[in-house]
């Protein structure tokens, strides 16, 4: 028998059985997968030699995934604030990335993320950017799970000129990490308004093909759907459908602007829907109608969206504000109760993603993908319910140890693949570099009295589309 490690807390919230909170138990681990989860005694009684792991005011709760998010745009994190979506992207991001992203710049990101998640009970996200090729080798080598997205937009880009690059080279990405044990490929078209109509035909096809999800932006501002009428007469989940995306494989993201009839549609088709509700708040994109979603069967993930617009990757926080949210606006105290946002932080994504055979809940047989909180912190005291305490009380911060796979890549809430100091130095780095380039670009509108929403912006051209040519 190979050694096995056991460890040891007051509470195990394993998520399935629904609601079930295991007093003074051991979840046993042995080559990186749950063996057996019996009272403490009892496994050191049956694993004698074991090694042994005493957290005995914890609760241990299935590593929690982020459904959305771009990892290396932690590097523009406060970059720009306090306006809406358009504005945001086409003045301000887009032109920042046509001049600073590179492969560098994302594995740099992506470290900076991974680092941020981890110290927040993350064991795995769902990306979209440039470069994934990147973020699945970063990734890979710090021992986290991750879903890459292979972008896809019609536009020019730093990573692809053209709809064909675009697809050959993350069909390249796709060979290489596709079998990966800790990476899932993607496609991750940006958003309908961004694709024309041949390139989301394709992508249907190779998706149904190769058996890979589609992870995508849909029906995230009022914008969208008058974007998508204007230039092709249907709304936007009408589009999606007539070229085959609306299915099981189907990762829609935000989903602000629902009405009851597209409700009924995601839910027929098995869409899958992510909820990022403090990146939707600060950009005043709107609200998903989370209540309505749940109430309709809709399985339904949370994500936290890029540290550019949110400010963090804090799923516990984001899963606070999706409580409190979804009681506020539906008027129901039980709407979006403690459990159906635990559901939402693990064995929904692990759904959404087509793992909830291997992640998402603590479960014989299952990966040892784990997060610990110590819950002896004054915020967290008196415990009556301890899912409750996780969701309305708990802080990332109380997150001491996280396993992926059995690893543990967060040890007294020190990281053991990542070199903390190093990452933050290239922060600043990074920091220093696109604070300076930024200065430079307004002095030189100043001078020559240029307008913000001028024709040109930093290096790249912003069209009436709203999207990023490179130049």
């Amino acid at each position: 028998m190979n050694t096995a490690t056991l460890i040891e807390v007051r509470y195990v919230v394993p998520v399935r059985p629904r609601g079930m909170v295991l007093d003074h138990h051991a979840v046993v681990m042995v080559d990186g997968l749950i063996r057996q989860i019996q009272p403490t005694a009892e496994a050191r009684s049956t694993y004698p030699d074991a090694h042994r792991v005493e957290l005995p005011n914890h609760v241990l709760l299935p590593g929690l995934i982020n459904m959305h998010c771009h990892s290396p745009m932690t590097l523009l994190r406060g970059y720009a604030d306090d306006m809406d979506l358009e504005r945001w992207l086409t003045q301000h991001i887009w032109p920042a990335e046509a001049r600073h992203v590179s492969y560098e710049f994302v594995t740099d990101g992506t470290e900076l993320a991974m680092a941020e998640m981890l110290r927040a009970g993350t064991t795995m996200f769902n990306d979209n950017y440039f470069f994934p090729d990147a973020m699945a080798a970063t990734a890979a080598k710090a021992g986290m799970r991750a879903a890459i997205g292979l972008p896809m937009i019609d536009n020019p880009s730093v990573w692809a000129s053209s709809p064909d690059e675009y697809f050959d080279k993350g069909l390249d990405v796709a060979e290489t990490w596709g079998n990966h044990d800790l990476i899932q490929v993607t496609f991750a078209p940006h958003s309908p308004y961004t694709c024309s109509d041949d390139m989301l035909a394709r992508i249907a096809d190779l998706s149904k093909q190769r058996h890979m999800r589609v992870h995508m932006h849909l029906l995230e501002t009022q914008w969208d759907i008058t974007h998508s009428l204007q230039h092709y007469q249907k709304r936007p989940l009408q589009r999606m459908q007539n070229h085959g995306l609306l299915n099981e494989r189907l990762i829609a993201v935000h989903m602000t602007k629902l009405s009851p009839d597209d409700i009924k549609l995601v839910k027929a088709r098995n869409v899958h829907v992510v909820h990022c509700p403090q990146s939707n708040l600060k950009l005043a994109s709107g609200v998903c109608p989370l209540a309505d979603l749940l109430s309709a069967g809709v399985n339904v993930a949370i994500g936290t969206d890029g540290a550019a617009s949110n400010n963090d990757l804090d799923l516990l926080q984001e899963a606070q504000t999706a409580a409190l949210l979804c009681k506020g606006l539906s008027g129901d105290p039980k709407a979006g109760s403690v459990l159906d946002i635990l559901d939402m932080l693990t064995i929904n994504a692990a759904r959404a993603l087509g793992l909830d055979g291997q992640v998402g809940t603590i479960e014989v047989g299952k990966a040892a993908d784990l997060c610990a909180l110590d819950l002896s912190w004054p915020e967290t005291q008196p415990i009556y319910n301890v899912p409750s305490q996780v969701i309305y009380a708990a802080s990332s911060r109380q997150v001491s140890d996280v396993w992926v796979g059995g690893r543990r890549l967060l040890e007294n809430r020190n990281l053991t693949t990542i070199d903390l100091e190093r990452v933050v130095a290239r922060a600043r780095e990074w920091g220093r570099t696109i604070g300076v380039a930024n200065h430079a670009i307004e002095a030189h509108a100043e001078l020559n009295g240029a307008e913000e929403d001028g024709a040109e912006v930093g290096g790249a051209e912003v069209d009436g589309q709203g999207t990023v040519a490179a130049q």
